[in-house]
């Protein structure tokens, strides 16, 4: 008989589930993923227990990591642990959170933790142990481009194998019937810091990369972070925990002008259901763009357990009499920033509503200006010729997630966390994941391979409505916990 796993070792999921057929290497798989993500993990888990689907995902990473330089002490990803890989397409999946517990002995301590958000730490090495374990996966391969063969009917992905030190060591090409993109976002730099930001040995970093460099900041005599999201008051309030009183040395500073909480509200929360998703894809263009910017604090604004963390660090810091040597000013942009001497920073500033100007030297910036989607046209440039572009040359996406392409070609190009403009803002929230790849499998296989739910919000999202409304008071059938589709 086996010995049990330890806490440290790292089971397959139980149950197993059903392998896939050897895969000829000249055989066109069903589906290519580009980027192995949260999103395209999640699809890749949500793909593996139906029969007769031949997937495989590519990721240049030598393995999986989920935004190491923010995964600070004790902060907690946003959403519920219900929001992890698979549960809310399917609960009864091997690749749930849960079950990571359960492989690690760990289910009892959660239970009475009663923590509905975990940390992200933890969420990271969830992730982790799924793509250690499910199958098809392939890391330290750069997918290169991704054409269109209108002789074979089928997608050609051109990848570069890369070695250990992320040196190329192989050229590959496989073929595809359809293809998922789930190249995520990159850091965001505002053109006034690009040139500090990029050049070598100069102390302004992204936030991206802050545990990095967590020890020469808390050694910096004065410290500036720009951005007022949940990153900036993370990564400021870990300072302020660490410098001494009297002595913090901070300014934190960005555009908006509050240091406003996050929308946190049970309705506000439901325009991160996909009925808001249809409801925002049928507008028309003009509309989601306008409705995408005035709807910044559903995403953009601060937790307000981090909001009050903050006060309660300053608060404490005037026990004994005095301010801490910390400056607070929200609606303050950079207009310009260069060096002064060879170590410190100098920012321009500029206020917008008070009309006024000031310089500030810094002996470090941390840059929590967020991220932005990445560009597709560089993996899609052999597919340029087939893409269907809105008015501001943006790639037109269905309501399935798939581009809009010639109708000449047959295979489809589905895209995660890259149409914010045509699915609204919970495009990248990861309580929409699960979901999403279960749609997009329904989509791929033309069957209900996942069970989807017709409504998810109390709120009627606009006055047409595209769906009948049950009758109130009607209960659904339950629906066993069984796995009945293979």
């Amino acid at each position: 008989m086996n010995p049990p796993p330890t806490p440290d070792s790292t089971p397959t999921p139980d149950p197993t589930p059903t392998p896939h057929p050897h895969h000829e290497p000249d055989a066109p798989r069903d589906l290519v993923g580009v980027g192995i993500g949260p999103a395209n993990l999640s699809l890749a888990a949500l793909a593996h227990p139906l029969d007769g689907l031949d997937t495989a995902f590519y990721d240049q990473r030598p393995a999986f990591a989920w935004h190491p330089g923010l995964l600070i002490e004790g902060t907690t990803v946003q959403v519920p642990f219900l929001a992890d890989l698979v549960t809310l397409a399917d609960p009864t999946s091997p690749w749930t959170f849960l079950n990571w517990l359960r492989s690690r002995e760990r289910l009892f301590p959660f239970y009475f933790a009663e923590r509905f958000h975990i940390q992200r730490a933890e969420y990271d090495a969830y992730c982790r142990w799924v793509s250690e374990n499910l199958p098809g996966l392939h890391f330290g391969h750069q997918v290169d481009a991704v054409r269109w063969n209108p002789e074979r009917d089928l997608f050609e992905v051109d990848f570069t194998q890369l070695d250990t030190d992320g040196e190329a060591e192989a050229l590959g090409r496989t073929y595809t019937r359809n293809v998922v993109l789930g190249i995520g976002t990159e850091p965001y730099v505002p053109d006034p810091l690009k040139p500090l930001a990029e050049a070598p040995g100069v102390p302004v970093l992204h936030a991206a990369d802050y545990l990095d460099h967590r020890a020469a900041l808390l050694a910096a005599e004065h410290v500036t972070v720009v951005g007022i999201g949940q990153s900036g008051a993370e990564i400021f309030l870990d300072l302020l925990r660490n410098r001494p009183a009297g002595r913090e040395k901070l300014h934190w500073l960005g555009r908006t002008e509050a240091f406003a909480p996050m929308e946190y509200s049970k309705l506000g929360l439901e325009h991160f259901t996909p009925d808001h998703t249809r409801y925002f894809h049928a507008l028309p263009e003009t509309a989601r763009d306008r409705l995408v910017a005035g709807q910044w604090q559903l995403h953009k604004g601060i937790d307000a357990g981090t909001i009050a963390a903050i006060h309660d660090e300053l608060y404490r810091r005037t026990l004994h009499g005095g301010w801490p040597d910390a400056v607070l000013t929200p609606g303050v942009r950079v207009r310009t920033a260069g060096r002064v001497a060879t170590t410190k920073v100098e920012l321009h500033l500029e206020h917008a509503r008070q009309d006024s100007r000031s310089r500030l030297t810094t002996d470090a910036v941390v840059l929590a200006t967020g991220y932005r989607e990445r560009p597709l046209d560089r993996v899609l440039a052999g597919l340029d010729p087939y893409m269907r572009r809105d008015s501001q040359e943006r790639p037109r996406v269905d309501e399935d997630h798939r581009l809009v392409l010639d109708p000449s070609v047959s295979g489809s190009v589905y895209v995660q966390n890259a149409e914010t403009h045509t699915h609204g803002v919970g495009t990248p929230d990861l309580g929409l994941t699960a979901w999403r790849g279960a749609l997009i499998l329904n989509s791929l296989t033309g069957r209900e391979a996942y069970r989807l739910p017709s409504r998810t919000a109390f709120t009627t999202f606009g006055l047409t409505q595209r769906q009948q409304v049950p009758p109130p008071r009607e209960a659904p059938a339950l629906t066993p916990l069984v796995d009945d589709r293979r």
